[in-house]
């Protein structure tokens, strides 16, 4: 047996024989770093960009949801290639599981380059359509989406390959690509802003390069033979299954992070009919919440490929003890977070502001999100559900509700 197959044994077995207790730690523990590494260097461009004002502030808030529309395009693709592989992985049908990546990560290539071609066309209308009024907030809103916008197809990519190397069991290879490029980040923020002098421009070039590094940490796995799958053009193309499965369970990722977007657009929108302080507030909590977030997204997107893995495999035994774990881990674990959130709120707005109405206006919106977290908690664990079984008339109707 060569060192592949050995790996691939491995993995197999981690995923249908180690105790569900130990198996979804071990999946989701690096999910979950990465993903609040990357929630904390999101808050890292909010924090040094405050420092130039409110309607700099409110710019990084409104391309968020800038953010929020390349991810609703990758993650659509990655959570439907997702579900679809463990299932084939668990069944032992590698090669139709590469070819399911391969259609995915090259579709998400395609989707951001157009995605990138058509915000650069339309970019003042774009950047007043995500909230943007005052003059100075427009202008910061256009610097920061332009650099955005060229590293879109990075973006898409990357989820998809993020999301495939949990899905074959490699999360560590995941966390690794993802981590790297937030501490960058973090790194190159107070460099190009106050160093260089580049300011907001200088927040979005920082944001835009630790994309272009975690695709390339991403992808380097499958360049050197170290995954169970492969990327290969010769791969790429959509058979009835592919298209079918893809979309299936791509759909509810769509259309929920679709209406997430939409109503964090029309927020900023009456934020910024209000003040550029009222709008600041609402990036700030969006930033701040998106931590708490991160943490559940990241230990369900462990979860899940544990459970699409065992149902494939036909271990419902499994899947069903994994589900009860992940309900009673996510939703406590949670609510520490919005407990810690919705007490400490004053003093977690005024580390990015000291304008007293902005202030005032965060606190009251960050403690009214925190107390609906823990239901948002155990939500997410029965979306993922759906998901890594492949009911998507399911994963479907909670997305929409």
């Amino acid at each position: 047996m060569d060192s592949k197959t050995s790996r691939q044994e491995q993995r197999r077995n981690m995923m249908l024989t180690t105790p569900i207790a130990k198996v979804i730690p071990q999946m989701a523990i690096p999910t979950m770093v990465s993903m609040l590494i990357m929630s904390m260097y999101n808050m890292a461009d909010t924090y040094f960009v405050s420092s130039l004002g409110i309607e700099a502030t409110g710019a990084v808030g409104i391309n968020a949801s800038l953010q929020s529309f390349i991810q609703m395009a990758g993650s659509a693709l990655a959570i439907g290639a997702n579900s679809y592989i463990a299932r084939l992985l668990g069944a032992n049908k590698d090669e139709q599981a590469s070819r399911v990546l391969s259609t995915a990560f090259f579709s998400a290539i395609i989707t951001g380059s157009l995605m990138m071609i058509f915000g650069l066309t339309f970019m003042d209308p774009l950047v007043r359509f995500l909230g943007a009024k005052d003059p100075l907030v427009i202008k910061y809103g256009k610097d920061y989406a332009s650099f955005m916008l060229y590293a879109a197809p990075f973006m898409t990519s990357s989820f998809v390959m993020n999301q495939c190397l949990r899905a074959e069991g490699s999360a560590t290879f995941s966390m690794i690509g993802m981590v790297s490029g937030a501490i960058l980040n973090i790194f190159l923020d107070p460099l190009f802003i106050f160093v260089f002098n580049w300011g907001v421009a200088g927040a979005a070039i920082a944001t835009a390069i630790s994309k272009v590094v975690s695709f390339l940490i991403l992808l380097s796995p499958y360049w050197r033979g170290h995954t169970l799958l492969h990327i290969s053009w010769k791969k790429f193309g959509y058979t009835k299954d592919i298209a079918q499965e893809i979309s299936k369970m791509g759909a509810p990722t769509f259309f929920r992070s679709g209406l997430m977007t939409l109503a964090q657009i029309i927020t900023n929108n009456l934020a910024s009919g209000f003040s550029p302080a009222a709008l600041a507030a609402i990036s700030v909590v969006n930033r701040i919440m998106m931590f708490i977030t991160s943490a559940i997204l990241g230990f369900g997107q462990g979860y899940q490929p544990v459970a699409g893995f065992n149902w494939g495999a036909k271990r419902y035994d499994r899947v069903l003890e994994a589900f009860k774990f992940s309900s009673i881990v996510g939703v406590s674990g949670v609510s520490i977070l919005a407990l810690f959130a919705g007490i400490f709120a004053p003093n977690l707005i005024g580390v990015f502001t000291d304008n007293p109405e902005t202030i005032r206006i965060g606190v009251y919106a960050l403690r009214l999100q925190c107390a609906v977290m823990p239901i948002q908690a155990w939500v997410m664990v029965v979306n993922m559900t759906y998901a890594g079984l492949g009911k998507a008339m399911g994963a479907a109707v909670l997305s929409l509700s």
